[in-house]
């Protein structure tokens, strides 16, 4: 099963790249904007993406996200999400731990 979770983008880290740091269920992470790249790299901080295997995949709007993240909460994933995300000794798209 796939699973996407959302998280809001928080800065741009590495614009060549197209890497981005987002804060997912309270942990901050290293993940690939290539696919939501609309325009300019500087207007992703503060949007919500969902995200699979460290890239984000679509932009969706700040409802959205909660009603999204309450499911998982209500599921018991995000706790267990958030571990697993922390748990993955850094290493980011690209090699770069965070």
């Amino acid at each position: 099963m796939c699973l996407g979770i959302p998280g809001r983008i928080v800065a741009i880290v590495d614009a060549e790249r197209m890497l981005a740091t987002a804060d997912i269920a309270g942990v901050r992470r290293d993940i690939n904007v290539a696919c939501v790249a609309e325009g300019p790299l500087d207007d992703l901080p503060g949007r919500w993406v969902l995200i699979h295997v460290g890239f984000a995949m679509a932009l969706i709007d700040e409802d959205e996200a909660a009603r999204t993240l309450e499911a998982l909460r209500a599921l018991g994933e995000t706790e267990e999400l958030a571990g697993a995300i922390s748990g993955q000794a850094g290493a980011a798209p690209g090699g770069t731990a965070r």
